[in-house]
């Protein structure tokens, strides 16, 4: 098998946008010739054993067109790395069943399953981003003013929880679009561009489900399915929409040039790492997409330069990288992939070199 020591494969696949050459993929120093998919694997982990910079798989990824579904990889399938043409391959084989023999050895055979789609291996871990995509929202003013609101409920309260009967009124509309489910939203963290300080958007934190029981002009009557805390009277009213990652979610670098900064952490004082969510400060108006790839960077120390008496900046050192997972107007979240040193607020996020 062909070394891949210090050697870069430059791919000639233009993206579709900017027209310009993908960044070089280099193949890890010491990296396998195959590797067998196991349950609890990403995509995202199985790239970072063949690739230097694991988002670029599907740059060199080949469709073996014979195989149901060829994007999607499930535990069992063996990854294997070839060459054509020089340059390296990365293809799956559906269905290799492990068996461990008495003696210790491991026998593989090939074997055929039906499998279900979202049984296949995600791009990223869902458990660690569901949450956000369940529970979060980020709103505008607008939105805020314009949303349906609680205004009462059943016995005089101002509390409410699950099983309760609670009256929210639309003024504006009077439910002209009525669903049949809302979820129960309260308004909090304001986030702001620390380099403008336009206000980029409102979070809004889900605090209840509710089913629609009656509907009288302006007024519904919702019954409070699930509440993760007290739900409570001004509480805001908007659609529950279906936001589960796609299993195919595509590893890619912006079609634009992205230089974003970490503006909001999520139960993290200081820091944050591997598998933490962070909210940036660009979105949709920007160019980011779900799946886009960035490089994080922490500000580099200022020191005092001894001999001329003055203070110097010293460079910005790359901290880790993330994925861009669900993306609003005005601001994004992102989830921690790689983590080299601590992620601190306002470190940058930019695009991956070479890719713009």
């Amino acid at each position: 098998m062909m070394k891949s020591v210090q050697r870069a494969f430059t791919v000639g696949l233009l993206l579709s946008v900017t027209g310009l050459a993908s960044a070089a993929v280099m193949l890890k120093d010491g990296h396998p010739g195959k590797y067998y998919v196991k349950n609890g694997d990403t995509l995202w982990d199985i790239s970072s054993r063949f690739l230097e910079e694991p988002w670029q798989w599907p740059e060199i990824w080949q469709i073996n067109e014979e195989i149901g579904n060829p994007h999607l990889i499930y535990p069992g399938d063996e990854i294997r790395l070839s060459y054509v043409n020089g340059e390296p391959r990365l293809s799956v084989k559906r269905g290799v069943q492990e068996t461990v023999m008495s003696n210790g050895v491991v026998k593989l055979t090939p074997s055929v399953r039906e499998i279900a789609n979202d049984e296949a291996i995600p791009m990223i871990p869902a458990s660690a981003i569901a949450a956000y995509l369940k529970d979060g929202l980020v709103v505008s003013r607008q939105d805020i003013q314009e949303a349906p609101y609680l205004v009462g409920g059943r016995d005089r309260r101002v509390v409410f929880g699950e099983g309760d009967t609670v009256y929210a009124r639309d003024a504006r509309t009077k439910w002209e679009n009525l669903e049949q489910g809302y979820g129960v939203y309260r308004t909090g963290e304001q986030y702001v561009d620390p380099e403008t300080n336009e206000v980029l958007g409102y979070e809004a934190r889900q605090v209840g489900l509710g089913r629609v029981a009656n509907h009288e002009g302006e007024i519904v009557s919702l019954r409070l399915t699930d509440s993760t805390e007290d739900v409570r009277i001004d509480d805001r009213i908007f659609s529950t929409e279906d936001r589960r990652v796609r299993a195919m979610l595509q590893p890619s670098a912006p079609d634009t040039k992205i230089e974003a900064q970490v503006i909001r952490f999520f139960d993290r004082l200081n820091s944050v790492a591997r598998n933490d969510v962070v909210v940036l400060n660009k979105g949709i108006r920007d160019g980011l997409k779900e799946g886009n790839v960035l490089d994080i960077f922490g500000k580099g120390e200022v020191v005092r330069d001894r001999q001329l008496g003055d203070n110097v900046a010293l460079p910005a050192e790359r901290s880790g990288s993330l994925v861009v997972f669900r993306v609003f107007d005005k601001v994004s979240y992102g989830l921690i992939m790689e983590s080299i040193r601590p992620i601190y607020m306002h470190d940058m996020a930019e695009s991956p070199a070479g890719s713009y």
